[in-house]
């Protein structure tokens, strides 16, 4: 693990966070065994599980002045691990992470992604290339196609595709320079509100803190399973028929699971009631998703006055993607992360990070956000509006690739597990122990995954 790359991943994830030069200090690293990466992957995964720790001591320590604002511990190889999967199934295969058709295919001139997880992406990939018996005969069809041109169709059928770009295509790109210009941490303060009532216990500190969760897949259930295994009320609200079965006992520890049709009155009057209750909302939707549906900044802050408004999108919030539909791994192809791997690797196809690294870390830079959100309230009476994106933190990546040393890998080991079964729906499984430690205050989900609708709409 290199010192330097970790010191200044740090100094500007907390610049960001904080908007000043007060830098917190580094915690302490530990186990400092890394990825095999051509970027600072278990450093990126270290330093912002880091941050959301620290984040919760700075909040317990304007909360109670007599705090004594214990050091941080991360354990880099543990961090490394959640970034890979935090609950393994026991005595049953784990859910298959792709569908069939997901991957890289080399197109007429280059390489592209597409991203075919859920079922309206792949029928919108089929509306271009067709219907195929299996992933060679798709390939096929695809080599057909110049990349950006297939990269466009999709996109323009409601799709997730990527092209492959280099670092300096993306960096000349309309999207990749606008990405540059955002800030990590985009903040606006909000209006006054009265002084909440948060009891803030050190052994819990977010227990009575109530969070409207809408995300999905990963960077947005990282955040909020982090602020669930605080002691947050964590509501996560889905449309009727969504389904993340590859995710649903991974990300949805500790959190509560209803199921909300926005578009139809009645839950639109369900989901008023509880934002109005709400502390904090998390969403993951694209840019202007919410405001077509009612509910656009101004709206959320007149029914929640104070509330921590959170939100994260794939390719950031300004330039001509900022509605584009998009996931860790294609944002590794569109700005040059896989192009990178590529080359590091003397390889003749893409290679993307070893881990999600982009969606991981946006989500514990969310849960900062959101703890540092609570922060403010408590010291300047005003609510909050943050935005961070997956483009946004790959760019923070791609100023600090690997040396000329690199990890070995990291090897699971016994100790790293919780000394406990969790009972899910679906079976059993160990979850993971904490990657950093706050001591007095622990980090754990008080309950196992769920499905979606299981639990009312109701706080």
């Amino acid at each position: 693990m290199d010192s330097a790359r970790t010191a200044s991943l740090w100094q500007q994830m907390v610049q960001g966070l904080q908007g000043s030069d007060n830098v917190w200090p580094l915690p302490a690293f530990i186990d400092r065994s890394t990825f095999s990466s051509a970027f600072a992957v278990s450093e990126l995964a270290a330093t912002s599980l880091g941050l959301a720790t620290q984040a919760v001591a700075a909040l317990l320590a304007t909360a109670r002045p007599t705090y004594p604002s214990p050091p941080v511990t991360v354990n880099v190889r543990q961090a490394s691990r959640w970034f890979q999967q935090s609950f393994h199934p026991l005595n049953r295969p784990g859910p298959a992470m792709w569908d069939a058709f997901a991957g890289d295919y080399r197109s007429r001139d280059g390489w592209i992604r597409l991203h075919t997880n859920a079922a309206h992406h792949r029928l919108a990939m089929e509306q271009v290339l067709g219907t195929h018996a299996d992933r060679p005969a798709l390939a096929q069809q695809v080599q057909q196609w110049q990349a950006s041109e297939l990269e466009q169709a999709i996109i323009d059928a409601g799709g997730c595709a990527a092209k492959m770009r280099s670092a300096e295509a993306w960096q000349q790109h309309p999207q990749g320079q606008a990405v540059q210009r955002e800030p990590l941490f985009d903040w606006h303060t909000t209006d006054a509100a009265p002084a909440p009532a948060w009891p803030l216990a050190e052994a819990r500190p977010l227990q009575g803190i109530r969070v409207l969760d809408l995300t999905r897949i990963i960077a947005g259930p990282v955040a909020t399973r982090f602020l669930a295994s605080l002691g947050a009320t964590v509501l996560r609200i889905d449309p009727p028929g969504w389904a993340e079965p590859t995710l649903d006992e991974e990300m949805s520890c500790g959190k509560r699971r209803a199921l909300l049709d926005l578009t139809q009155p009645v839950d639109r009057d369900r989901f008023i009631r509880l934002l109005r209750d709400a502390d904090v909302l998390v969403h993951g939707y694209r840019a202007d998703a919410l405001e077509r549906l009612g509910f656009d900044a101004e709206t959320r802050q007149s029914l929640s006055p104070g509330l921590v408004d959170a939100s994260l999108n794939a390719w950031g919030w300004q330039g001509p993607w900022r509605n584009r539909r998009g996931f860790d791994s294609l944002v590794q192809m569109g700005c040059g992360i896989a192009e990178r791997g590529m080359q590091w690797q003397q390889s003749d196809k893409p290679c993307p990070l070893p881990v999600q690294a982009l969606d991981h870390a946006t989500g514990y830079l969310l849960a900062a956000a959101v703890l540092e959100g609570l922060r403010r309230r408590l010291t300047g009476g005003h609510g909050s509006q943050v935005r961070l994106s997956l483009a946004r933190t790959a760019w923070l990546l791609q100023q600090h690739p690997a040396g000329q040393h690199t990890g070995s890998g990291i090897v699971p080991q016994v100790k790293d597990n919780l000394p406990f079964l969790e009972l899910t729906p679906w079976g059993i499984g160990v979850r993971l122990r904490a990657a950093a430690w706050l001591p007095g205050t622990p980090q754990f989900c008080a309950t196992p995954g769920c499905v979606p609708g299981t639990h009312p709409a109701a706080w």
